[in-house]
């Protein structure tokens, strides 16, 4: 190579030689970021027009519930509200409340909380019946299936100890409204 071409390629700043690569380069992130920007807000607007859609459905669904609700006649669930004893081993059942649909906010203790994992109330042949499900630790899904019987103002039934897989005749009488 020939001293003047060596000498032409020194006089070149190497800032200005990648000059020339700058430009591409930030059309291809202004492009990147257009598309990103672009495609957030399409997806945006396609998941406000499903959650409209989804609302409606909620809100008619909700308005056809509450219909039937009011159609029916009570189911007496309200009888099933307050604390109940297991005498056989002191441990308390407490229902707090029972929506109109049969969920039950319940409680259960032997005697620290044990965590309860599903709590129904439904009516069968005129009796109100109840399903609770324990979940916790030594409860791997035990479960009582209760009749409440109003002669005696008791909660009778069977109780299924799932670590052992046995299953046990058990009533519940009320301590507390």
């Amino acid at each position: 190579m020939s001293k003047s071409q060596k000498v032409k390629r020194k006089t070149i700043p190497p800032v200005a030689a990648r000059a020339g690569w700058r430009i591409p380069r930030l059309g291809a992130v202004a492009l990147a970021a257009a598309v990103v920007v672009g495609g957030g807000f399409w997806w945006s607007q396609g998941r406000r027009a499903d959650t409209q859609a989804a609302d409606t459905a909620v809100t008619e669904t909700q308005a056809a519930s509450q219909a039937a609700l009011t159609a029916t006649p009570s189911l007496g669930f309200e009888k099933l509200r307050g604390k109940w004893l297991r005498p056989d081993g002191g441990y308390i059942l407490e229902i707090r409340s029972v929506a109109p649909d049969g969920k039950m906010d319940a409680g259960y203790f032997n005697p620290h909380p044990i965590n309860v994992a599903k709590a129904e109330a439904s009516q069968a042949g005129g009796s109100v019946k109840t399903f609770i499900e324990l979940r916790d630790v030594n409860y791997p899904g035990s479960t009582y299936t209760l009749t409440y019987d109003p002669a005696n103002d008791q909660l009778k039934g069977d109780y299924f100890q799932a670590a052992l897989s046995q299953t046990f005749d058990v009533f519940f009488t009320r301590v507390q409204p």
